[in-house]
């Protein structure tokens, strides 16, 4: 209102010097969030919406700005302020969607980012960050058509590539997943977890050891992941490989001690390997970590009996077949033999 008033009352000569005035602020704070100085951008943006509070440029400098410093109450009030005054900006409903999604509200995000696809289809970030929402909201189709979009319109960017594999692996086509996670690989050779992913396919198929050559690449570039590490000694354990896989799974152990899936599996190749005492401390550590799974009891008892202590090796095999007993009866993992 003051930028406007001001505009009515000024002779032309100071009316341009007020629009140089905000000019010059805009491209202040522009500069400034171009080089990431999201405090000074923040200041010159709020200057200029003093100067001129329905400068379109202005409120979309300022909710970005906001949006990447993490001020994310500011960001959505002056987006939704913005998105009133220019319902038909792509770009404005963007990024409002983008500041739902971060604030955890997915489906007020799917609807901002639906009504931004619409009035810009060609936007293939508009495709890409809906399939982000769509895949934490675990709507895996329809994240996949999302991509496939943002593929068709820039194919050679490497990330889209690897979540349409993921959307396609949690949709079972593991095959067309691996073909994507290839395609990543090959745009980006380091991009992170793709040979994990593509390790992960390749063992959903039974390919063990090609599940085994993505991992051992994807614990090289990444050491200190976790899942990386427990893939590859789930893998190495199948393969019979027990030396590999205690050696791994012992890393993973130190880097995540409340996994219980991590403790379960290096207690299995423990006790494969023959290393009795190691392997009833690491399963009765999943035990605890897990008590309502069976399949821990199940091996303890195992390593109870190696070890010469048939009662409580009797007890924990009460134990799992009291809880396999409680387990629902089904088509999946509880219905399979113990592991």
């Amino acid at each position: 209102m003051a930028f406007l008033f001001l505009q009515l009352i000024l002779p032309p000569s100071a009316r341009s010097q007020a629009n140089q005035s905000l000019a010059a602020v805009i491209r202040e704070a522009q500069t400034a969030l171009d080089a990431g100085d999201l405090s000074r951008a923040i200041a010159e943006f709020e200057n200029a919406q003093q100067l001129s509070p329905k400068n379109v440029d202005v409120n979309r400098g300022l909710v970005l700005s906001y949006f990447q410093a993490g001020r994310l109450g500011d960001a959505q009030r002056v987006a939704e302020f913005a998105v009133g005054q220019w319902p038909r900006d792509a770009q404005l409903q963007h990024w409002l969607g983008l500041v739902y999604f971060k604030q955890g509200r997915g489906q007020d995000a799917l609807r901002a980012l639906e009504r931004s696809e619409s009035l810009n289809p060609n936007g293939s970030d508009i495709h890409f960050d809906m399939a982000l929402v769509l895949l934490s909201e675990e709507q895996y189709p329809s994240a996949a058509d999302e991509l496939e979009k943002a593929i068709k319109l820039d194919p050679k960017v490497a990330l889209p590539h690897l979540l349409l594999g993921r959307a396609y692996q949690n949709t079972n086509r593991t095959v067309k997943a691996i073909e994507e996670f290839h395609t990543a690989l090959r745009l980006d050779p380091d991009i992170p977890l793709g040979h994990y992913h593509l390790g992960f396919a390749y063992a959903s198929l039974g390919r063990n050891q090609d599940a085994i050559v993505e991992y051992e690449k994807e614990a090289l570039r990444r050491p200190a992941n976790v899942s990386v590490l427990y893939q590859l000694g789930h893998c190495l354990l199948q393969a019979g490989d027990w030396k590999s896989a205690v050696a791994h799974l012992r890393n993973a152990a130190e880097l995540d001690p409340k996994n219980s899936e991590v403790s379960y599996d290096l207690g299995k190749a423990l006790l494969q390997q023959g290393d009795v005492k190691a392997a009833v401390l690491a399963l009765r550590n999943a035990a605890e970590l897990n008590p309502g799974s069976p399949n821990p009891h199940y091996q303890l008892a195992r390593a109870l009996e190696k070890a010469g202590e048939k009662e409580q090796a009797q007890q924990e095999f009460q134990t799992f077949a009291a809880l396999k007993k409680a387990q629902p009866v089904s088509g999946g993992m509880a219905a399979g033999p113990a592991q």
